[in-house]
């Protein structure tokens, strides 16, 4: 890894490159005028979609493709999967 060292108890691994498709979900801030606060805006939806191969650390894994569904993750919607892997 690069950057800081990892936790002690973390585990470094390689995730392949994937194209698949799961509900995912869009949190946004939205200023809002009259409080001058900020509201979340939230929103799910589901398509095809890729992500790139990453190496990286964390605690392990308990159920890899569970943890993937919940958690905040980036991918394209322009362009949201590629059979090109240089994308």
């Amino acid at each position: 890894m690069t950057g800081s060292a990892p936790a002690r108890d973390w585990e470094e691994h390689d995730h392949g490159g994937l194209v698949h498709s799961h509900q995912h979900y869009h949190v946004t801030h939205n200023h809002n005028e009259m409080t001058g606060g900020f509201e979340h805006l939230s929103a799910a939806h589901e398509h095809e979609h890729n992500h790139a191969p990453m190496h990286h650390a964390h605690v392990p894994h308990q159920d890899a493709e569970r943890e993937h569904a919940g958690e905040a993750h980036i991918h394209d919607h322009d362009e949201p999967a590629s059979a090109d892997k240089s994308r």
